[in-house]
């Protein structure tokens, strides 16, 4: 789709403006192949992998900082607010933070300071660009009694590494909204131990302003009323709430069908229906959440090709891979409408 034929398309961000942002994951190749559609239909960004730990700070004494530096000048072009993503995480994270020279495993006294010492400096670079940071990404144990999930940090740090990375963020910029980010956080369990968490965060006095839900969601699941039951329950904490990773998979998590090359028109009206009913139910709550992030832009790259499904193709945008708005798009923009 050119230029031209997009501006005839209403903007996404401008039909949901009066209820919060609408933002989009990019990273350098989808600004090249994307950047008109990005620049005309969202507000905020959200860099996909460029400002994770090991994108960042591949060495201790070297941060490679170009391509999320693209980004950031990419927003700043063209008027976009940025969220940042992510400062810590048990994915993506170099390895030499854990270790001594000689492979051994760092002291907790070492790993906070060189925890101190990265969100200083990228904190920093970005704090007038970016405005929130998911500081502490999916530390939640997905099932069982355990409230966090098993990782290096845990083992060395131990439970005080989240509030030691909010508090080294606040620091580092006073005025950037922080965000607890997770994902399966509609699932009643998972729901109830990051509540749990956020909730003793905020009892010892830590610095958080927000809780993101990342909302890999599906045509099938989680049912409205789960998301419906977690919104109220993370809004009841006083606290600020942005979908930081929609998306809508066309697939169950239990489908792993390679055969598809193409939506069928049914699976395309089940995605409409289900956008539609989603943000119906997200206007409903637009006093509580700030922004309504997508993990993607469009169909032509998205990183549910090939995941969890090796050599499935997935559509789980409001535009297709030319593009173009699918009748996903126009539901959601009547649902805008009806505000």
């Amino acid at each position: 789709m050119n230029h031209l034929e997009n501006k005839r398309i209403p903007k996404l961000s401008d039909a949901f403006g009066a209820a919060f942002d609408i933002g989009a994951a990019v990273n350098p190749r989808t600004i090249e192949r994307a950047g008109g559609l990005i620049a005309h239909h969202y507000n905020s960004l959200t860099a996909e992998n460029e400002m994770k730990f090991v994108s960042l700070h591949p060495a201790e004494e070297r941060y490679t900082f170009e391509a999320a530096d693209r980004i950031v000048a990419f927003a700043r072009e063209h008027g976009k607010k940025m969220r940042g993503h992510t400062l810590v995480w048990h994915n993506q994270t170099s390895d030499w933070l854990f270790q001594e020279a000689d492979g051994s495993t760092v002291s907790r006294e070492k790993l906070f300071d060189r925890l101190k010492s990265h969100i200083d400096t990228v904190v920093s670079r970005y704090k007038d660009d970016i405005y929130a940071w998911d500081v502490v990404n999916e530390v939640i144990a997905d099932e069982g009694s355990e409230l966090l999930r098993p990782s290096k940090w845990l083992d060395i740090g131990g439970p005080e590494f989240i509030a030691k990375a909010f508090q080294f963020a606040h620091e580092a910029d006073p005025n950037a909204q922080l965000f607890y980010n997770d994902y399966n956080e509609s699932d009643p369990l998972k729901r109830d131990k990051i509540y749990a968490l956020v909730k003793s965060l905020l009892e010892q006095g830590v610095p958080i302003h927000g809780i993101g839900l990342q909302a890999h969601w599906s045509l099938y699941a989680p049912a409205l009323d789960e998301i419906r039951a977690a919104i109220e329950k993370y809004a009841s904490l006083g606290l600020r709430l942005q979908l930081t990773e929609l998306d809508v998979s066309m697939f169950r998590h239990e489908d792993k069908r390679t055969d598809l090359t193409a939506p069928s028109e049914e699976m395309l009206e089940l995605q409409a229906a289900r956008y539609e009913a989603l943000f119906q139910l997200l206007l409903e709550y637009r006093s509580h959440i700030d922004a309504v992030t997508f993990w993607g832009a469009a169909d032509d790259y998205t990183w549910l090709n090939d995941f969890p499904v090796r050599g499935r193709k997935n559509w789980p945008m409001l535009f297709n891979e030319r593009h173009e708005p699918k009748d996903s798009f126009w539901r959601v923009i009547k649902q805008a409408s009806q505000v």
